[in-house]
């Protein structure tokens, strides 16, 4: 895995530690209280769940990441310890509260946090100046999704990203996994057993065109 030099990682808020992270724990807790259809746990996700998710990327050649769902940045920041000097973190939710505290609290050029839908993902990667997005992660609930939702998200996921980039999902029901097999060519899984509750990973490949 390649990790950034410590002078490319990203600029955070001053504010640290035990404050920092109850703040960022209240912040997450109202959101799910606000929307909790739309929030995959009232806890984060665990930093191994997080680790072993973005560990098979190639991230020297990611321009664009996007990613559905960040809450209050868990795996937002993860993303841009890796994510090369030049590239954009796109940071897309549904709830406004998460939005303004990654503005407010993630101090990295690099990241564009904006109010959307997940379905909208190809208006708004144009929007945000690219054609195509390297790598998807969401963290979406997908099994308290509609069906026809859930696909439409995976099917505009799979046509906005290049050839050779990946779809990344972490839940713990198997409706993303069934999902992402559906449309995406190839699909490596796996299975986070340290995290509270554990969760399925999965990995969709959108394969070159033969």
């Amino acid at each position: 895995m390649n990790m950034p030099e410590p002078h490319l990682r990203p600029l955070r808020n001053p504010r640290g530690g035990i404050t920092e992270y109850a703040r960022s724990a209240a912040v997450f807790l109202r959101g799910f209280l606000d929307d909790p259809g739309m929030v995959a746990s009232v806890v984060p996700s665990s930093r191994r769940t997080v680790e072993a998710l973005l560990a098979p990327l190639d991230w020297e050649r990611c321009r664009l990441f996007v990613e559905y769902g960040p809450g209050v940045g868990t795996i937002t920041t993860r993303i841009l310890d890796r994510l090369p000097p030049d590239a954009t973190l796109l940071a897309i939710d549904t709830c406004p509260r998460f939005i303004a505290h990654l503005r407010e609290t993630v101090g990295d050029p690099r990241l564009n946090a904006v109010l959307g839908s997940a379905a909208d993902v190809e208006r708004l990667v144009a929007a945000a100046g690219h054609d195509k997005a390297d790598y998807i992660v969401s963290g979406l609930p997908f099994s308290a999704l509609p069906e026809e939702e859930g696909a439409r998200i995976v099917t505009a996921s799979h046509a906005v990203l290049r050839e050779g980039g990946a779809f990344l999902t972490y839940q713990f029901r198997p409706t993303a996994r069934r999902l992402t097999e559906a449309r995406f060519g190839k699909v490596d899984t796996g299975l986070a057993l340290l995290n509270v509750p554990p969760c399925l990973l999965t990995w969709g490949w959108k394969l070159a065109r033969g």
